[in-house]
């Protein structure tokens, strides 16, 4: 066999082994690195190299050194276009054959691996007619056939671009994705921090250092109270704020669903484990497996149904329906109900031992009608979020608007106030909503006085800043006194005297 037949021979058997590498699921790095081992031990190719184009400019990267990886340690090295015999090809698009290396003055040496007295061969790495990525260099063993050797580099060249093409568009999706997971999780951060959840009264106070003092822990939390208070937005915050705050939170109203549906819908079922069920299905318990899941209305389950998330909370374990593989999760629970369950228990409707379970960290959320002083600030904030549900509308609230909100009662709470401000927003052309555009969303004005009031502070014509005033004079400028007459508590008539500009006597 002549020693042209024995060298392509060797170069076919070493392009297979190379597009088999290439056709592996490695890292781009892997890959390449790899295809120098190739040419080292298949075609007589040493001191191979690859250098890539940095994806934010100009210039080539080394990322590849066959045998020498130390020398990349010392930091990137980098050639520039037309910089040394790397530079050329990369410039020039070119594969640049050297007889020997010694002889050729544009020859750097930055790496300190090439041996001056063997020829060199660099072969452009091409992914389109006009667009070189990278260079591919190594040195053959002699300087025989140095035509053959080149037209083999310039092969594996080829093989290596299709591979770097379609790798570096991956790691650029998965890089992009990555960059958006970060965005929306710094988003979600961010509208559930604790400077979302609105309120400076002391019972918010309190709710306040709970949540902060909890989200360090995976503690079960109980959140009580009634329908429309925020108990959402409360779990909201303590996952995002957690440990967990990077696994899934994963929620589920256990009032909407009957039974069987809730079973399967918390702890997946087998396929054909009922009709229709065509395929496995994981449940809510196993999605929120390194996380947080959140059970709202947990008051609504029945008996036979307690027992069953009894043991999850327990033991983190259960099957899916219709399974036999008993699976275990670690995850974070957080409940919420509206009922009082402590008379559940007593009447038998609720199971004590779930009850105390559940019960390790309560959390009560006040009434809207118990922290009124709130109104303020929460109509502000709720109307940003209602501006951009209109388009990023401008939006702005009249004093007397907030006067008026702050004299109802809220039996439906924040949801209620919410959805009050909504309708008041679209009853005003201009933005601006006024009393006038909440008398107009039906929102009835409750009476501040009680039926023994006096008459001299509720005569017919009188604003209300005239009759704080009176009811003031009536109880010797003693607020608590004047907030009795009024039917409001001590903090109404503090905030009134304050936004009305109400100048105290002291007597």
């Amino acid at each position: 066999m002549t020693d042209r037949n024995r060298l392509i021979e060797q170069e076919l058997d070493a392009l297979y082994q190379v597009s088999r590498l290439l056709n592996n699921p490695l890292t781009l790095q892997e890959k390449l690195q790899g295809v120098l081992e190739v040419l080292h031990q298949q075609a007589d190719m040493r001191s191979g190299m690859l250098a890539l184009r940095e994806q934010e400019g100009d210039a080539l990267e080394v990322c590849a050194v066959r045998r020498r990886e130390d020398v990349l340690d010392r930091g990137p090295i980098r050639y520039e276009p037309g910089e040394g015999l790397m530079g050329a090809i990369l410039d020039a698009g070119d594969t640049i054959v050297v007889e020997r290396i010694a002889d050729e003055p544009r020859f750097l040496g930055k790496l300190g691996l090439y041996d001056p007295f063997l020829p060199f061969i660099g072969a452009p790495i091409r992914v389109s007619d006009d667009e070189v990525v990278g260079v591919l260099a190594a040195q053959p063993v002699d300087g025989n056939l140095l035509g053959e050797r080149a037209r083999f580099m310039e092969m594996v060249a080829n093989l290596i671009a299709q591979s770097v093409e379609l790798l570096r568009s991956m790691e650029q999706k998965q890089r992009d994705l990555t960059a958006e997971r970060d965005q929306l999780k710094q988003s979600l951060r961010k509208n559930y921090g604790f400077e979302n959840i609105i309120g400076h009264t002391p019972a918010m106070l309190r709710v306040f250092e709970l949540v902060r003092q909890v989200a360090k822990w995976n503690t079960t939390v109980l959140i009580r109270g009634e329908s429309g208070t925020g108990k959402e937005v409360i779990a909201n915050a303590i996952h995002y704020n957690s440990a967990c705050a990077g696994g899934p939170f994963i929620k589920l109203n256990c009032a909407a669903l009957p039974d069987t549906l809730l079973e399967s819908e918390l702890f997946g079922h087998e396929k054909g484990a009922f009709s229709g069920a065509l395929s496995q299905r994981k449940g809510r318990f196993e999605l929120a497996n390194q996380g947080t899941i959140f059970l709202d209305e947990i008051g609504e389950i029945s008996l036979s149904f307690q027992a069953k998330l009894l043991r999850v909370l327990q033991e983190g374990e259960f099957e899916r329906v219709g399974g036999i593989q008993t699976l275990k999760v670690r995850v974070r629970i957080i409940a919420a109900t509206n009922r009082n369950l402590e008379d559940e228990v007593e009447e038998g409707r609720f199971r004590e031992d779930l009850y105390y379970r559940l019960n390790v960290m309560p959390i009560n959320m006040p009434p809207l009608r118990e922290r009124l002083e709130d109104i303020p600030e929460l109509s502000q904030f709720l109307l940003s979020r209602i501006s951009k549900q209109q388009g990023d509308r401008a939006l702005e609230i009249k004093e007397s608007a907030i006067r008026l909100l702050m004299r109802h009662d809220w039996p439906g709470n924040v949801r209620e106030l919410e959805n009050t401000l909504e309708r008041a927003a679209i009853m005003s052309p201009n933005g601006v909503i006024d009393r006038e555009a909440v008398a107009l969303t039906g929102l009835e004005e409750e009476l501040p006085l009680t039926p023994t009031a006096k008459p001299e502070f509720n005569t017919e014509g009188m604003d209300e800043r005239e009759q704080v005033i009176a009811a003031l004079e009536q109880a010797g400028w003693v607020q608590a006194k004047a907030a009795r007459l009024l039917n409001m508590t001590p903090r109404q008539i503090a905030y009134r005297v304050r936004i009305l500009n109400i100048k105290m006597k002291h007597i």
